[in-house]
């Protein structure tokens, strides 16, 4: 599998664990509870690509969650 491929599935993951913490919630109720853009989010949910790592860790202490949870590398 070469680089590509690994960050096409950590897309995938991540948008999965964004869903899961949207629980319902629209794009822009989601976004102004964490604080970040809806244009971003849109982005991550749309595969686009990866979050930085300031959103990363802003999402992980929000949620209580692992950096590797949210990229589909823990359960």
């Amino acid at each position: 599998m070469n680089n590509t491929e690994n960050f096409d599935i950590y897309k995938e993951a991540f948008a999965d664990s964004l869903l899961e913490f949207m629980d319902e919630k629209s794009i822009e109720q989601f976004a102004k509870m964490i604080g970040i853009p809806s244009r971003t989010i849109r982005d991550w949910l749309k595969k686009t690509y990866l979050p930085k790592s300031e959103y990363l860790i802003i999402l992980a202490k929000k949620f209580n969650c692992s950096i590797d949870y949210l990229l589909g590398l823990e359960s």
